[in-house]
């Protein structure tokens, strides 16, 4: 059992939080309970997940998409009022880290990411470890754009989508930013990758990735985000001496 401003503190000393401009608030977005036993976590606080939460009792849930974005609605009415209903009628705390969470050196998303698909990280191209969102690394040797897509999907369990870019071999460095940052790939391209790895594609990304010569790969912005959340619920787990359970609400998106 841990007190939730103190479990809530150590996220926000641990992630950075404060340093960060989001689109967002990122830290304790819904008020519940003093004590936490059982911390739920996922990737995005929608009812299903919610509803697992009521059903297994949990005292917090913990995500990367909360809510309170900037630019949406401020009425609390329809879908936003049932899923801060739920929250409010059980008690539970709702914890949400967006940009903190991708940026992460050991625990966020593009940490755990390319560690899960077997990249050697050699630094960020807009930052510090621990404070950039565009990762750069190395793949597993030998591999061209369709090799990497396959690698990808097998580890992901989601077929990529790629766009390959002509006349390029063998990939020797490879960027990625989880999540909807297609339009890292100019970014990407300046750094000297070969290949841009992100969550989502719009239909601009193809023509950049064809003209500027970087094979780009649509991943999945679900598939892409899974694992920093659960790792940061590992550590709460360990730290705080909780019960932690990661949930996966299937997204093909």
């Amino acid at each position: 059992m841990a007190e939730r401003d103190a479990l809530v503190a150590a996220c926000d000393r641990l992630l950075a939080a404060e340093g960060f401009k989001d689109y967002t608030v990122n830290g304790l977005q819904v008020e519940g309970r003093g004590e936490v036993r059982r911390v739920l976590s996922g990737v995005t606080a929608s009812q299903e997940l919610l509803d697992e939460a009521v059903a297994w009792q949990a005292d917090l849930v913990l995500v990367h998409h909360g809510y309170f974005w900037k630019n949406e609605p401020v009425a609390i009415t329809g879908m936003k009022r049932r899923r801060l209903q739920t929250l409010l009628a059980h008690d539970i705390s709702l914890l949400a880290y967006h940009l903190p969470l991708d940026a992460h050196a050991e625990l966020g998303n593009n940490a755990e990411l390319g560690r899960r698909l077997g990249f050697a990280v050699t630094g960020c191209a807009d930052g510090e470890l621990g404070e950039g969102l565009l990762w750069l690394g190395t793949p597993p040797g030998g591999l061209d754009a369709s090799g990497l897509a396959n690698h990808v999907s097998e580890r992901l369990g989601r077929e990529a989508l790629l766009v390959e870019a002509p006349g390029k071999g063998a990939i020797e460095r490879v960027a990625w930013c989880t999540g909807g940052a297609q339009d890292m790939i100019t970014a990407a391209w300046e750094a000297g990758a070969d290949a841009f790895i992100s969550g989502e594609i719009s239909e601009r990304t193809t023509h950049l990735a064809r003209e500027l010569g970087i094979h780009f790969l649509c991943a999945g912005h679900h598939a892409t985000e899974r694992d920093g959340v659960r790792a940061l619920g590992e550590w709460l787990a360990d730290e705080f001496a909780v019960e932690h359970r990661f949930v996966d609400i299937d997204n093909p998106a």
